[in-house]
C-alpha cells in the first residue's frame, strides 16, 4: 500500500468498483466507457485493481491483472478530474507494476484508441513502445498496443 499527501492506494472492493461507475464523468468526461468496467476484474484480479483514495473520495483507479505468460495487462486506469496533473496516474502504474511483478509479470502492456492522444503520450512517458495496429479489436478498430519490460521505475514528482 503507498500512503502519500493523504491518498491510500489499496486494492479494489465492489463498493469501490460500484462507486467508480457512480462517478464515472469525473473520470472519463464525456466518454461512456461503463461498458469496459467489468466487475469480475475486481472480483478475480482483486490484488491487481487498485485504486487511490483520499477523504474526499477515490482520486482514482486501475483495474488490471496478470496473464498466464506474464504480462501485467492493464484494462482501465483512470484519475479524477480534480487529481489530474499530480502525478497520481503514474503512482498508480507503478503500484500495478509492482502488485504484477509479484504475481511473476515480466512486462507490461495496454491498449487505447489512436485517437487518444493523452493516453499515447502518457504511456510513452513510462517509456512504453507504442505499436498502432489494424483490426485490432476487431474489423475497422485500429488500437494504439503499448509493451515494455518491468520493472517500472517512475519517478516521484
Amino acid at each position: 500500500m503507498i500512503v502519500d499527501m493523504g491518498i491510500h492506494i489499496t486494492p479494489a472492493t465492489t463498493a469501490d468498483f460500484h462507486r467508480v461507475l457512480t462517478d464515472h464523468p469525473r473520470y472519463w468526461g464525456e466518454r461512456d466507457l461503463r461498458s469496459l468496467h467489468l466487475q469480475a476484474l475486481v472480483q478475480e484480479f482483486g490484488s491487481t485493481c487498485l485504486v487511490a483514495r483520499a477523504e474526499d473520495g477515490i482520486r482514482g483507479y486501475v483495474f488490471g491483472f496478470v496473464t498466464p505468460d506474464g504480462t501485467g495487462y492493464v484494462h482501465l486506469i483512470a484519475t479524477r478530474d480534480d487529481a489530474r496533473g499530480t502525478g497520481l496516474g503514474r503512482r498508480l502504474y507503478a503500484e500495478f507494476a509492482a502488485a504484477a511483478e509479484r504475481h511473476g509479470a515480466r512486462r507490461l502492456k495496454a491498449i487505447t484508441s489512436v485517437q487518444n492522444t493523452g493516453s499515447i503520450a502518457f504511456h510513452r512517458g513510462l517509456g512504453f513502445d507504442a505499436e498502432i495496429v489494424d483490426d485490432y479489436n476487431g474489423p475497422g478498430r485500429t488500437m494504439a498496443v503499448f509493451h515494455r519490460d518491468l520493472p517500472l521505475d517512475v519517478p516521484r514528482p
